[in-house]
């Protein structure tokens, strides 16, 4: 697993600088990941304890700038607060897509 993680506190007034940080070291990620013939850039969200609705807009802005590099954003340990809040926002899908359904046997 990857070095990259989020802060535990990760609210509007910290966002911008947050963002500032990560945007590079999640390019960096995605490049060395798609070099080695992965697709998928893992992202800890273990110490996030404190966050209001802006980290689900650096989440997104995270997953988009990955797919843009061709790689997948997958966040680990996200809180359920978090993923509740997702929710609300109608944005969930996008953070955590539902797994494909097995092909069905003939």
């Amino acid at each position: 697993m990857s070095g990259l993680k989020l802060p535990a506190r990760l609210r509007m007034d910290g966002a911008r600088a947050a963002w500032a940080l990560m945007s590079p070291a999640l390019r960096a990620e995605a490049a060395q990941v798609l070099a080695a013939a992965g697709r998928e850039v893992r992202l800890s969200a273990i110490e996030l304890k404190d966050f209001d609705s802006s980290a689900l807009s650096l989440l997104l802005s995270a997953a988009r700038q990955c797919s843009e590099q061709g790689a997948t954003l997958k966040l680990d340990g996200a809180p359920e607060k978090l993923r509740e809040l997702a929710r609300v926002y109608g944005v969930a899908e996008l953070l955590w897509p539902p797994s494909p359904a097995p092909a069905a046997q003939a």
